[in-house]
């Protein structure tokens, strides 16, 4: 993924493919990374987004996201990514392109305390872990995956 050029759908962040985690703190960032290299991602693959950066995309994306794109759960996670970095998450893309590096990822993202881990499929957005974060979904979400 070029973060320069973030992959969007309908003016709303979407990288197909692959799994963004928010994590609280500089060292459960860091320990993720380490964690994901020894479960074989390359480190060069892994887009690091820091609050300032995410919410910052967040907002530009935000004033640019079409009406359609009200119509997927993308502008729901856009005001999540965004109330996660104003609180000083630092931000993971992980490539995950298949169903057994989604679970590799999962299973990161939840050892390091990640606040939220969605994975970015084609046609649904996976939430992978409970979280308490704003606008995201609950233990009492009837359906966690959208």
């Amino acid at each position: 993924m070029d973060k320069s050029n973030p992959p969007e759908t309908f003016g709303v962040f979407k990288p197909v493919g692959h799994t963004v985690m928010a994590l609280r703190s500089t060292t459960d960032l860091e320990s993720a990374i380490v964690a994901l290299a020894q479960q074989g991602f390359a480190p060069a693959e892994i887009v690091t987004y820091s609050p300032l950066e995410m919410a910052q995309l967040a907002r530009s994306e935000r004033k640019a996201a079409s009406p359609l794109a009200a119509f997927g759960y993308e502008l729901e996670l856009l005001d999540t990514h965004l109330a996660l970095a104003e609180s000083g998450c630092s931000f993971l893309v992980v490539p995950a392109p298949d169903e057994a590096l989604v679970t590799r990822v999962a299973e990161v993202a939840l050892l390091h305390n990640a606040a939220s881990a969605q994975h970015y499929g084609r046609f649904m957005i996976e939430d992978l872990i409970n979280s308490t974060a704003p606008n995201a979904p609950t233990l009492d979400t009837p359906t966690p995956v959208r």
